[in-house]
């Protein structure tokens, strides 16, 4: 009889400062558990906190790449780190809340060239926030998120209206929306009120950030269809 393929091993780096206290970090390792079972796939995950990620060979190895909840990071440098090597290097990527955060302000310095992107979080007074303070704040609130019909997000979650949970200050600044979204980075999500909440990169196999925080699923019991759909990807990356 042929032997059985050996079930393939998929490594995800959770960039990002582990704090026990944070639902999103409690929920997280459970997620992709969950998620692992369903897609058939050997799982290993490690914490890689900013302030230690100072050099790209630190990631080698690692299938996929989520970057966390939890900002503003302990070095925001290496989180942005990580996420151009996802980025640059094709690597399977999920960003939330503040890994969507990042996402943006990577793009913003390193695609579009705007050496003087800030975070309003951590730069308030920087002629070019690109990240700003929400008009309401979305702390422990949930709410009704539009998808693109024809995005990674959309096939992931199977359907074009989603409901989700946050917890967020930040988002994109409206006023640098328009060219942000001009090019590869395109919008995937808007709230009820057309606000951005998701995003996704052309010409990758998968880079998807979301401003929600879609790992919270599953401590209502539910598989989040995002860390699905990145240990899929990766599988995918493997073949």
């Amino acid at each position: 009889m042929p032997a059985h393929p050996a079930t393939p091993l998929i490594r995800i780096a959770l960039v990002g400062d582990h704090d026990p206290r944070i639902t999103a970090h409690q929920a997280l390792p459970l997620a992709l558990e969950r998620a692992a079972i369903e897609t058939g796939v050997q799982l290993q995950y490690q914490w890689l906190a900013t302030e230690h990620l100072h050099d790209a060979g630190q990631l080698e190895g690692f299938d996929g790449i989520w970057c966390v909840p939890g900002s503003p990071y302990r070095n925001m440098a290496g989180a942005l780190l990580a996420i151009r090597v996802a980025r640059e290097k094709q690597r399977p990527f999920l960003g939330t809340c503040g890994g969507f955060q990042h996402a943006v302000l990577e793009y913003a310095r390193n695609v579009l060239g705007w050496t003087d992107a800030e975070h309003g979080e951590t730069a308030p007074e920087a002629e070019r926030a690109v990240l700003s303070l929400l008009s309401c704040a979305l702390v422990e609130t949930r709410d009704l998120i539009q998808l693109r019909p024809d995005s990674l997000i959309a096939r992931a979650y199977g359907s074009q209206r989603i409901e989700e949970g946050y917890r967020c200050r930040y988002g994109v600044n409206p006023d640098f929306a328009g060219p942000l979204l001009a090019g590869a980075l395109r919008a995937s999500g808007h709230d009820q009120a057309a606000e951005l909440r998701a995003v996704e990169l052309d010409g990758h196999p998968f880079f998807v950030a979301t401003l929600f925080q879609p790992e919270r699923a599953v401590l209502a019991g539910h598989t989040p269809p995002l860390a699905r759909a990145l240990l899929q990807a990766c599988r995918e990356v493997q073949r």
